[in-house]
């Protein structure tokens, strides 16, 4: 009975033992419930305070360097995080200085725990349709330096500065950031004159967790009406904004041009970079139109790339194992970019396999490389936009119908003056070497063309230029000199000064039948020379000699000799016009073989009107024999 008593009386004291257990789990978790309701109906009462407004103004401002003005007490949002939305936000230089960033809206990701205790913490801050405004004579004035992120760079420029090739990186500032996002924002160059749009539709991120930590951009938005895309990361880019070489990556996407780097790079001083470069545009003449430049406004290069090491600073980069590619067709050699004397230097050696040179000489002189047009005006303007000094070399060449070999050349532009020479080259089974030199003067542009073309065949020469008309087959050398100047193509030829001179031996004379012509003469009428143009006549040699002056070729010798004839030209023709003047003197076979002058009447007749239509002219007294 007693251990009944003793049963029964112990059971209800431990049914009520677990009774209160029971009841204090419940309101301990009740209790832990009330709170936390307090705690959410607490975070935006307290959050959207002044005193919480005004230290979000003031955290921002500690990590900008900037004043910080919000227009109206932030909006709290506890779901699904806790989130400040600030409206009419406003970033201007310390002390009441002008604004550097405007936005409609700042929406602001924070710890909920620190917004209670009146210290919000920022994880993301967000910048709806910022506005950034930089000083248009100098783009960076309008940074802060006071801030959290100014302070760390001044202190990674002083650990750079004790030891710029080793320097301690456990010294640098360790600060938690965060993320950083814009959408829709603008850039506008602030001026006496107003405001200049330098970019809009940006979109970007930034995510750089801790200050010495890596970090990671992205934008994109609207450059001179172009899409634009660019991506940075570096592993340690609070050394590299310190002044230090740091690992950095960047690349740039657009329809006008892509490029990216990828190495060591550093701001210090004059910066300096060395790593791996490409660059790639597929259409010349956009990217000139669209940066503005005017070195190229008719080249008739379309594609261009370039992949290279690069190595170098501010004032010169190196380009070294470079592979330049035009249109397909690729070039290898080493480039040197001089950018610190009043205009930037290109120089360097390029070796091509194949080279188109009307396209390549039309990227840096007044050429009209277009097919579709005629003369057009000088412009040599590109002459005081840079200045060039390049060897080339190409196995296989062309210049419009002229096909090339073997060709070694230079091309060199300075202030006011571009000339292009080919030094040696084969061509028509000869050698060719040429110049052509644009000099830019106060009232013109003087231009200067030379050819020397030696061992040549003269009818394939003839095909290619196009002068079927009287062009000797044979075997020769052709040298032309020629000096001018004027505002315009059409003009060069008109003005031209100079000397033309051609010697070829033994062949066929294409475009006439000189045993036809001196039976027409015989007739003593007048006819037109297509009369007798036609077929071929075989020749033992043709020399002619002339004098330019002012547009006008004087003949001081020429002489066409064929086994039965001798024909000695004499006179005038003008460039500008095609108008042609020649007194010819035919001796007769005899004459001709013997070369006695005394022996028989020779046969004058004079050629006279247009080049390619004379009319030729008996002169009276003549016999033909």
């Amino acid at each position: 009975m007693a251990r009944e008593r003793r049963g029964v009386a112990v059971e209800p004291r431990d049914s009520f033992a677990r009774m209160n257990r029971a009841n204090r789990i419940a309101w301990t978790v009740a209790l832990a419930a009330c709170l936390a309701m307090l705690a959410a109906f607490a975070v935006p009462y307290i959050a959207s305070t002044r005193v919480v407004s005004d230290r979000i103004a003031d955290e921002m401002s500690e990590w900008s360097g900037f004043d910080v003005k919000i227009g109206a007490p932030p909006q709290i949002d506890i779901w699904p995080r806790l989130q400040a939305n600030l409206t009419d936000v406003t970033l201007s230089l310390p002390g009441g200085g002008a604004a550097v960033v405007t936005a409609e809206r700042v929406e602001i990701e924070m710890s909920a725990l620190a917004a209670l205790s009146g210290n919000p913490e920022f994880s993301t801050v967000r910048f709806v349709r910022p506005t950034i405004s930089v000083d248009a004579d100098d783009h960076l004035a309008g940074l802060g330096v006071n801030g959290k992120i100014g302070h760390a760079v001044a202190t990674a420029r002083v650990i750079v500065a004790e030891n710029s090739a080793n320097p301690d990186m456990a010294r640098l500032a360790v600060q938690k950031f965060g993320t950083l996002e814009f959408s829709d924002g603008r850039i506008v160059a602030v001026s006496t004159g107003g405001e200049a749009e330098l970019g809009s539709g940006l979109t970007g991120r930034l995510d750089w967790a801790v200050s010495n930590g890596r970090a990671d951009a992205s934008v994109t938005g609207v450059w001179r009406g172009e899409e634009v895309s660019v991506n940075a990361s570096s592993p340690s880019p609070l050394l590299f904004l310190g002044g230090g070489t740091a690992p950095v990556a960047i690349s740039m996407k657009s329809a006008p041009a892509s490029l990216s780097f990828e190495g060591m790079a550093s701001l210090a001083h004059s910066g300096y970079v060395e790593g791996s470069a490409s660059f790639s545009a597929p259409s010349a003449r956009k990217l000139f139109e669209w940066s503005g430049a005017q070195l190229a406004h008719s080249t008739a290069i379309g594609s261009i790339a370039l992949e290279s090491r690069i190595q170098g600073d501010r004032d010169r980069l190196r380009f070294e194992d470079a592979t330049i590619t035009m249109d397909g067709k690729p070039a290898r050699g080493a480039l040197d970019l001089l950018m610190k004397g009043k205009l930037p230097v290109v120089s360097g050696t390029l070796a091509f396999d194949t080279l188109d040179l009307r396209a390549f000489l039309s990227a840096f002189t007044p050429l009209d490389a277009s097919a579709d047009t005629g003369p057009g005006v000088i412009d040599a303007s590109f002459a005081s936009s840079l200045n060039l000094d390049l060897r080339l070399s190409a196995v296989q060449a062309t210049a419009g119908a002229f096909s090339l070999s073997d060709v070694a050349a230079t091309a060199r532009v300075d202030e006011g003056l571009a000339a292009f020479d080919i030094s040696d080259a084969t061509a028509f089974g000869g050698t060719i070497q040429t110049g052509l030199r644009f000099d830019r003067k106060a009232d013109a542009t003087g231009v200067e063309m030379r050819l020397l073309a030696t061992d040549v065949d003269g009818g394939a020469l003839g095909a290619a230029t196009g002068m079927t008309r009287l062009a000797p087959g044979g075997r020769g050398t052709i040298s032309i000199i020629l000096k001018s100047g004027g505002e315009n193509w059409a003009d060069l030829l008109g003005h031209a000064n100079g000397s033309f001179a051609a010697n070829f031996g033994r062949g066929l004379l294409s475009g006439v039948d000189v045993t036809g012509l001196i039976a027409r003469l015989a007739e003593g009428q007048p006819f037109a020379f297509d009369a007798v143009a036609t077929g071929v006549s075989p020749v033992d040699g043709f020399d002619v000699k002339a004098v330019l002056s002012d547009g006008t070729a004087t003949i001081e010798k020429a002489e066409l000799r064929t086994p039965l004839h001798r024909i000695t030209f004499s006179g005038a023709a003008s460039l500008s016009d095609g108008g042609i003047d020649l007194s010819a003197t035919a001796l007769p076979p005899l004459q001709a073989a013997t070369g006695d002058d005394a022996d028989g009447q020779a046969t004058t007749f004079a050629i006279k009107g247009q080049w390619d239509a004379p009319s030729i002219v008996p002169t009276a007294g003549s016999a033909a024999n």
